[in-house]
């Protein structure tokens, strides 16, 4: 598995008013680097200092500074960030290592309050953490995109599949035509002949016989025409009929359409616009809550240290150890300025923790609430959408239908004007006709009318062969249009299967790691930690859902190697955390962090026992390039000697 894409040089880190570190520099190594010191000596401000510089916001600024900055250098590249306060709000600048670090947050950067490495303890939903990250929009959008371009290919395939059906007719249809052709020009040769035979021994007026032979050829030429109008006016009458019928089904197809009014759009664009701009105030509550618990715990972290100083006996203090700690028993309140007890504070944060929690869940209602809502607004523009496309499909036919009908009025005219001029040229060939000439007037008839339908003929034979080119030309285009068929489905497949192959490689990841580690660790009795998909019927917005959640199961042994399944509750501190951390290396692998973000944190690990904490991090070591962990100093030292250490900061 394949690490951060950096070379393997040392990090750089330079921070000024970051948590409370007023100005340090550090060079860290690739590998673990172990910061080692007691409570309140700025451990988990350098860490945050290294997420600041990565591009995280889950950092504070030193107390009494309005500006700080951290500089991290990677590979000979310096990335740089700002920190300002304005109004009691930080803001930041700069450009970080990474554009977007929320992934590297839930991840990553596993400090105490880290989302995913709490969410075992506090029943979390795990399934929507390990998915957050993941645009399901983006997903929903390429796959309508993809079903229209496969809808489309599939259009052409079922045409070019009925053009296959027509070509046998269209070929039987020419080698009929082209038989045709062949008899009636032999016809006409015999005819021609005779002509030419009775020429020879006719004496005729030439300029008689000249005015009848133009009269015969004004009379084909007029036949002509008035086949020609009349296959126009056929043609035209078959579309007349073909439109009207179309316009009667889209007449059906916009009845059948429902109807939105445009009230209940711009309802619907309030509704969502309420709920994000809620989404967005909760999600401001919960970032200000954040804050102020993350400034609370690091303050009591550095009260926690008064303790140590009592039970020194060298500290230079007078009177007995009893009465100092008795003393240390309350602490300043650093808000209000008076002396209240430190489990006090202890019990407001909790109830901090318990806001915040209640927040996030009123966000995911939001969120479902915002996804139900759009999913509706897609519908109803989809719905106008057709609607439109109806109208217009709807006009395009009757101003179709209006030409034609105009156009076969004028055929109508111009048959009956063709009529009327064929009568009057048939009429002047019956003065010429005389009994002399009434053989050969007779042949000449024959020859012009076997010319028209020679002429009639090649010209079917024509549109027949044009027919059958474009057919195989189309039906050249069928191999291409099945292979991007094929492409459209198998990209359609990977989308469609894209959600659920990465929540089957979320749980195999957890399970696997969650095996490796419990049988690294050895706990007591502790058999199996293990995560299960399951379908469940839950309430979003206004509706019930199907959805995917992850449960998962403690397995335990008795004395006598029975085994049973036991609850989250009942889980150790130390069996937490480790349950904890690595359902949050699992998001880091299956979000491939390995590969872009180079650090990888921890903090807080006092609940485990340092021979474990050894093992966890010499586990953890294998995929970030740099992993930065803040231990005690009894903790530190069960670890490899071969880890950097880093004691002031």
């Amino acid at each position: 598995m394949s690490r951060a894409d950096t070379t393997g040089s040392a990090a750089t880190v330079v921070a000024e008013n970051i948590g409370g570190i007023s100005s340090t520099e550090v060079e860290i190594p690739p590998g673990v680097t172990v910061l080692t010191g007691r409570n309140a000596t700025n451990r988990t401000s350098f860490l945050q200092t290294i997420m600041a510089g990565v591009g995280s916001t889950d950092v504070s600024l030193k107390g009494d500074a309005d500006e700080g900055s951290v500089e991290l250098e990677l590979d000979g590249t310096t990335y740089r960030r700002t920190l300002s306060r304005t109004d009691g709000t930080v803001s930041f600048g700069g450009e970080p290592y990474l554009d977007d670090a929320s992934v590297a947050d839930l991840f990553a950067f596993l400090l105490e309050s880290n989302a995913a490495r709490q969410a075992v303890v506090r029943d979390d939903d795990l399934r929507e953490l390990l998915m957050r990250p993941v645009d399901t929009d983006e997903i929903k959008a390429e796959i309508d995109r993809l079903e229209r371009e496969r809808d489309e290919v599939e259009s052409e395939l079922e045409a070019i599949g009925t053009l296959k059906g027509e070509l046998p007719g269209l070929e039987a249809q020419k080698s009929e035509l082209v038989s045709e052709i062949d008899a009636k020009r032999a016809e006409l040769e015999d005819v021609e002949a005779e002509i030419e035979s009775m020429d020879a021994d006719v004496d005729e007026s030439r300029a008689e016989k000249q005015e009848l032979e133009s009269r015969l050829d004004e009379l084909r030429t007029l036949r002509s025409q008035l086949d020609d109008v009349r296959s126009d006016i056929d043609i035209e009458e078959e579309s007349i009929a073909s439109l009207r019928s179309e316009r009667a089904e889209l007449q059906e197809t916009r009845e059948a359409l429902p109807d939105a009014p445009m009230g209940e759009h711009e309802q619907i664009e309030r509704d969502i616009s309420r709920l994000h701009e809620e989404k967005q105030q909760l999600e401001a509550t919960v970032s200000d809550l954040q804050g102020v618990i993350q400034f609370n715990e690091e303050m009591l972290d550095g009260e926690q240290s008064a303790v140590g100083g009592a039970l020194d006996p060298n500290d230079g203090s007078t009177g007995a150890v009893t009465d100092r700690l008795l003393e240390d028993e309350e602490v300043v309140c650093w808000t209000c300025g008076s002396e209240v007890p430190e489990e006090r504070i202890e019990q407001m944060l909790e109830q901090l923790r318990d806001v915040r929690q209640g927040h996030t869940a009123d966000i995911r209602e939001r969120e479902a609430e915002l996804d139900e809502l759009r999913s509706e607004q897609r519908e109803r523009e989809e719905q106008q959408r057709r609607r439109d496309q109806v109208e217009q499909q709807l006009t395009d036919i009757e101003n179709e239908l209006d030409d034609r009908e105009a156009r076969l009025a004028d055929l109508r005219a111009r048959r009956e004007e063709l009529n009327e001029q064929i009568e009057t040229t048939e009429s002047a060939v019956r003065q010429l006709e005389s009994e002399e000439f009434s053989d050969i007037l007779e042949r000449h008839k024959e020859a012009n009318q076997i010319e028209f339908e020679l002429g009639r003929l090649e010209s079917d034979l024509d549109d027949v062969t044009d027919r059958i080119t474009e057919i195989e030309d189309r039906l050249a285009e069928e191999s291409e249009l099945q292979r991007q068929r094929e492409t459209l489905q198998s990209e359609l497949e990977d989308q469609r299967t894209r959600i659920d192959r990465m929540e089957q490689e979320a749980v195999e990841e957890f399970n696997d790691r969650m095996a490796d580690i419990l049988e690294m660790l050895d706990y007591d009795n502790l058999a199996r930690i293990w995560i299960e998909r399951v379908q469940r019927t839950v309430r979003e917005g206004r509706r019930n859902v199907e959805k995917t959640v992850f449960e998962m199961h403690i397995v335990r042994t008795t004395e006598s190697g029975a085994t049973y399944e036991d609850t989250v509750d009942h889980l150790s501190e130390s069996e937490r955390e480790v349950t904890g951390l690595t359902f949050a290396l699992a998001g880091y692998l299956v979000h491939d962090l390995h590969e872009t973000v180079p650090f990888m944190l921890l903090d807080s690990l006092e609940a485990i026992d340092s021979e474990r904490i050894a093992d966890l991090v010499s586990y953890f070591s294998e995929y970030p390039t740099y992993l930065v962990v803040a231990l005690l100093p009894e903790d530190a030292q069960a670890l490899s000697p071969a880890y950097t250490r880093i004691t002031e900061i």
